[in-house]
């Protein structure tokens, strides 16, 4: 039996009406005859796959908890698509890799500890509750992980690249906290020694 709903917020969240919307950028363009996904990196078979060749791939549901930086939660979303693990055997990460960095159109990022990115809730999807994913919400495929903040589950997904060596993504350089652990409330990183300007907003749309 699950919690009641109040039990499943972390620290600062409160439920969502609805699905909100937040991206920074516009909405890209998206044609299944030139649209691709490239792994590289720190791997032994670098990989360039067709969306064809991607959605044949064996796919997976789903169910978790999504949590945005904005205090909003979304509950029990099932999600389809392809499991990092999947990706992760046919590239076959080398022992170097550590890190994984996701790539995504208008040269979006997101990092993560590989360790993360391994567990076996995310996945890069292409549905949320039997219905595709609309392009606002991230079509035609989105990282999902939900154990962190959403601005983690990366939008408008184009490939990942694995690291011996963390990277910081786009939300990071500018204020967000690398590890987006919601339970820990780790919205934004102040007081580093370099210095760490005023964190950027995500756009509600």
């Amino acid at each position: 039996m699950k919690a009641e709903p109040r039990l499943r917020l972390p620290p600062g969240q409160r439920l969502a009406r609805g699905w909100p919307v937040l991206h920074y950028g516009p909405i890209p363009s998206f044609d299944p005859n030139t649209w691709n996904f490239r792994v590289w990196g720190e791997v032994a078979r670098p990989a360039l796959l067709t969306y064809a060749e991607f959605r044949s791939l064996p796919s997976v549901k789903v169910v978790a908890d999504f949590h945005c930086v904005t205090k909003l939660s979304v509950l029990d979303n099932e999600w389809e698509g392809v499991s990092l693990r999947s990706i992760a055997g046919l590239v076959a990460p080398t022992a170097a890799a550590r890190f994984g960095m996701v790539h995504c159109e208008h040269g979006y990022e997101a990092n993560l500890p590989l360790t993360a990115l391994m567990d076996d809730d995310v996945l890069f999807a292409w549905a949320r509750n039997g219905e595709p994913l609309q392009p606002m919400h991230g079509f035609p495929l989105r990282l999902v992980v939900p154990k962190r903040y959403a601005w983690k589950s990366a939008k408008w997904v184009r490939g990942l690249e694995f690291m011996a060596e963390d990277r910081l993504g786009f939300w990071e350089e500018r204020g967000y906290h690398n590890d987006a652990d919601p339970w820990r409330e780790e919205r934004y990183s102040f007081g580093s020694a370099l210095g760490c300007p005023a964190p950027l907003r995500p756009r509600l749309r």
